[in-house]
């Protein structure tokens, strides 16, 4: 249906004044109400879309403010801006390049808790050198200036030879977690002495497993109110991990020392079995399961049972058999003039015979001789209270050695070959009945199992 124009003009005219018609009756407050609202709802959202624009541009305007700024100044004072943004001028006296350098290598494995050292237990040392010449600088006062000691990350990995800004190291700087104690404690400062500094100790209380690179570095720098006016390049070590300290708890040693808990050595883990039967049977140390290895290795084994196979039994008795011992020897002398006796080193294997003064290895003894030492030996386990313990230097000159080269032959302790015959030996009678049935047999104390006696001269 088509309308009249005529009529839809009308109906236009006629809409407004309804609605003019509808507002006058409402109170004078209310008419004022209902645009006031809607200015209010939308002013609000004017706002909050100009707030979020400014929070948007923020970081571009400082970022190109700073820009301009930093133009500004590279034309007024150009060369002192080119000094500061160069790292590779590290200036000293007399247009020196210096730097410090860690003269050493850190003993690893690192572990929380434990010291830090260089390797094989050495002092670390830190030096102030010329780059140029890497002569250490000894004179001045840069050569005595203080440093710290700081944790840097892993991945610090420009090389030692080149230069870096002090920024970049900062930078590379790790501090401890939060809610952890300090990363690295002890003595954190170092003083310069001739532009030599030793570190003292120092500890980490925390692994590395949880940084990027999961590796730490150590850095030395020079100290706040020193040398300020001086660029003196910092120093770093290579890249190393911190385990957290129950790793160590665990760890065997290779090779174990004597004083070792038993539980070092390989196939014998701290409170296992094997470990527990140990200790009920009062084998607590390293020295203790080899001299039950020399006097009764059968007994031993049955303390073991037969959870620990052949196999496993080899590998144990040989990973003891690597441990260095000390030079300390015992002596069972037969008679009280001490004319004659026997000699054990400190894990009670045999290493010889002393008469009248002289050494003779248990290698020089005939077959007869043996007989008259192996009752002599007996006679020294039953009564090991008797035994005199000397320092092996001061008896026979001898030195450490490793019950490795034990394996065919009984070792010289003095390096000589004096062979004494059974007429000498025949001499000489035994103070102590050797018929007794206390102690262990010899059979058993070397080894042996028959009536050979070379069989009995070999602990292992």
């Amino acid at each position: 249906m088509t309308l009249n124009p005529e009529k839809l003009a009308m109906v236009r005219e006629k809409r407004p004044l309804e609605k003019q018609t509808a507002l006058d009756g409402l109170p004078e407050e209310k008419r004022q109400r209902v645009p006031a609202l809607a200015s209010v709802i939308v002013d609000a959202v004017k706002m909050d879309s100009l707030q979020k624009l400014c929070s948007s541009l923020e970081p571009l305007l400082r970022r190109v403010v700073g820009e301009e700024v930093e133009r500004a100044l590279a034309k007024l004072a150009p060369s002192t801006l080119g000094q500061r943004s160069s790292p590779k001028r590290i200036q000293g006296p007399d247009d020196k390049n210096l730097r410090l350098q860690f003269r050493n290598k850190l003993a690893l494995p690192l572990f929380t808790g434990g010291k830090v050292e260089g390797e094989q237990g050495s002092a670390i040392h830190v030096v102030l050198q010329d780059a140029e010449t890497g002569q250490v600088v000894t004179v001045g006062p840069e050569a005595s200036a203080k440093l710290e000691v700081v944790v840097l990350e892993g991945d610090f990995s420009i090389d030692e030879e080149e230069d870096w800004a002090q920024e970049d190291f900062e930078a590379h700087e790790v501090r401890e977690r939060d809610g952890k104690r300090p990363l690295l404690t002890g003595d954190l400062s170092v003083t310069l002495k001739e532009g030599v500094g030793t570190l003292g100790e120092l500890t980490f209380t925390d692994n590395s497993s949880w940084i990027r690179s999961r590796k730490f570095r150590l850095g030395v720098r020079i100290a706040s109110g020193f040398c300020d006016n001086l660029r003196i390049r910092e120093a770093k070590t290579d890249a190393f991990t911190v385990k957290d300290h129950r790793g160590e708890l665990y760890k065997k040693h290779y090779p174990p020392a004597l004083h070792d808990e038993v539980w070092r050595l390989d196939k014998i883990g701290k409170d296992g079995a094997f470990h527990k039967r140990l200790n009920h049977a009062r084998i607590y140390t390293v020295e203790d399961f080899l001299r039950l290895v020399v006097m009764d290795p059968q007994k031993l084994r049955n303390i073991l049972g037969n959870g620990m196979s052949n196999k496993m039994w080899e590998g144990t008795v040989e990973h003891a058999k690597t441990c260095v011992l000390s030079g300390k020897l015992h002596v069972y002398y037969a008679d009280e003039k001490h004319s004659i006796g026997v000699i054990f080193n400190n894990i009670f294997q045999l290493m010889g015979l002393i008469a009248d003064g002289q050494y003779v290895s248990v290698d020089s003894l005939s077959d007869s001789e043996k007989v008259y030492v192996d009752k002599l030996v007996k006679v020294a386990y039953e009564n090991w209270e008797n035994v005199v313990e000397y320092d092996g230097e001061a008896l026979v000159g001898a030195k450490s050695y490793r019950l490795s080269g034990l394996n065919t032959h009984t070792e010289d302790p003095i390096g000589t070959q004096n062979l004494i015959g059974s007429n000498f030996l025949s001499g000489h009678s035994l103070s102590h009945s050797a018929t007794s049935s206390q102690g262990p047999s010899m059979q058993r104390s070397f080894g042996g199992s028959g009536n050979s006696a070379n069989s009995r001269y070999h602990a292992f």
